[in-house]
């Protein structure tokens, strides 16, 4: 059975360790820095197996040695967003955090693929490559998935149709400047241009740019964890079953829409080894001024690492 591990075992990695369990995509080592709390956890989990039929083996740990022999690592270690917390207040806080756990993942294992989910994402993103100096394509984050399955699950409340009709796309970074792209998202095949008011549609791409944060606002004390680790397990499960489906993440580009040296959202082709592929859309021009202003803010970001190289 393949071997998935999730470093940080706080709502996020704890629910998306479940939800790995329950679909029986590998066996689960999750691992923190807090004494007991992974323990815990997957005492939990596999306690629930015989109850949900799945036979998983989740352990829970404090030492990254546990994770060796892994095919995959989810990252979602670090501090989550607080009411009135921008994702670059983020930066700072979780840049070393990440960096730390980037130089475990290289040494004890070096041939996984891994799956970032810490904000900033895009910015998280980068700095694993880097510290890992793992293949661009075997490092890649949880944006654009996310991001579609919101932009998704507005407009099925919209239309009171069924959310399995609907494929969303979304664009850019994980942040105020993500691109929601309504002239690619489809109902059975229909352009939801061709179904929803363009007043409508633009009311749900502000919701969905803004989608974490009305989680926050509303939680007070904590951020959204069902939907990011949903978005993390589809992501999984397509790398665990090489299944090459095409999904909007946070992707190296290399000279890709006309960027390269940074990640950004992007749909490409996920398989076993991660990213196999970047699928290039054919942007309108004001499509493409939107990507380029998400793309100056990450490549910002990233300049204020000094991390670049």
């Amino acid at each position: 059975m393949s071997r998935i591990t999730v470093i940080g075992a706080g709502a996020v990695g704890a629910t998306a360790a479940q939800r790995i369990a329950e679909k029986e995509l590998g066996d689960v080592v999750l691992i923190d820095i807090v004494e007991g709390l992974p323990q815990g956890k997957a005492l939990d989990l596999m306690e629930s197996g015989p109850l949900f039929d799945y036979d998983s083996k989740i352990i829970g740990t404090n030492d990254y040695k546990d994770m060796g022999g892994s095919d995959i690592v989810v990252i979602t270690a670090g501090i989550a967003r607080k009411p009135g917390m921008t994702r670059e207040d983020l930066l700072k806080i979780n840049t070393n955090i990440i960096r730390e756990v980037s130089q475990n993942i290289a040494t004890y294992a070096p041939e996984s693929v891994i799956i970032t989910v810490t904000n900033p994402l895009d910015l998280m993103t980068y700095i694993t490559m880097k510290t890992t100096n793992f293949e661009p394509g075997r490092v890649f984050g949880m944006s654009g998935v996310l991001d579609s399955g919101r932009f998704a699950a507005f407009i099925a409340m919209e239309l009171g149709c069924s959310v399995r009709d609907i494929r969303a796309m979304v664009l850019g970074g994980h942040g105020d400047t993500m691109v929601p792209l309504p002239r690619f998202t489809t109902v059975s095949g229909i352009p939801i241009t061709e179904l929803i008011s363009p007043p409508t549609i633009q009311h749900m791409v502000d919701r969905t740019v803004n989608g974490g944060a009305e989680i926050v606002n509303l939680l007070k004390t904590g951020s959204a964890f069902y939907a990011p680790s949903a978005a993390v397990t589809n992501m999984v499960e397509a790398v665990i079953k090489d299944t090459k489906q095409i999904l909007p993440v946070c992707a190296y580009l290399n000279g890709e829409y006309g960027k390269k040296g940074i990640y950004l959202g992007v749909p490409v082709k996920l398989g076993r080894r991660g990213v196999e592929e970047v699928i290039e859309l054919k942007l309108t021009d004001d499509e493409r001024k939107a990507l380029d202003r998400s793309a100056e803010a990450v490549r910002s970001g990233i300049a204020s690492l000094n991390v670049s190289g």
